[in-house]
This record gives structure tokens, sequence and C-alpha cells, in this order.
């Protein structure tokens, strides 16, 4: 009977063995595809995919747009206070609340938590 040792030992080496194929394989596969490709006419665009050269600042831009992103959900501790209790991080626009009591004449670090 198998134990978990040996079922995880025979997962590795096979995940090895089709990474190996998979090697062996790729360069055949591709030239494969494109002297189909080329016998239909069949272009990137045709696929609806975009040229290696534009794809990969493409992805840089993906990347770049969800590191932002994430950045932007991040909740931040309050910085100011109000005085009917309203809290504001000191980012983005100023709050309606905040704005008000400086065209008052009051000044942001009164309100400083």
């Amino acid at each position: 009977m198998s134990n978990l040792i040996d079922i995880q030992s025979q997962i590795e080496k096979l995940q090895k063995q089709a990474e190996s194929l998979k090697a062996k394989e790729f360069n055949n596969t591709v030239a494969e595809i494109r002297a189909k490709m080329k016998a239909f006419g069949i272009t990137i665009k045709d696929l609806g995919l975009k040229s290696s050269q534009k794809s990969k600042s493409a992805k840089a831009n993906k990347t770049n747009k969800a590191r932002k992103s994430k950045a932007a959900g991040i909740p931040v501790a309050a910085k100011y206070k109000g005085p009917k209790g309203e809290t504001w991080s000191g980012r983005g626009l100023t709050p309606k609340w905040l704005a008000a009591l400086l065209a008052q004449g009051h000044k942001k670090e009164e309100f400083l938590i």
C-alpha cells in the first residue's frame, strides 16, 4: 500500500517528466502552428492577439495598474478629525466638512488626531 510520501514522490517524478516532454515538443509545436498559419493566411490579428512586442508592454502596463489599484484599496488611518466626529486620512480631495472649516479661518493642524 502506498503512503503519502510515496505518492508525493511519484507526483514529483511525473511533473518532471511532463516538463521534459513539454520542453522537447515546444519547438515542434510552434513550427507546426506557424506552418498552418502560413498555409491558411492566418495572422496574429486574426487570432485576436497582439504581437509579442506589444503584448510585453501591455503586460507591463497591466502589472503597473494592478499595483496602483492594490495600493488604492488599502485603508489608511485617519489623520484629521472634525468637530462632529468626521475623519479624513489626509489623502485625496479635502472633505467638505474640512473645506468649510478652512474657509471660516481654521487651520488643518487644529484637527490633527
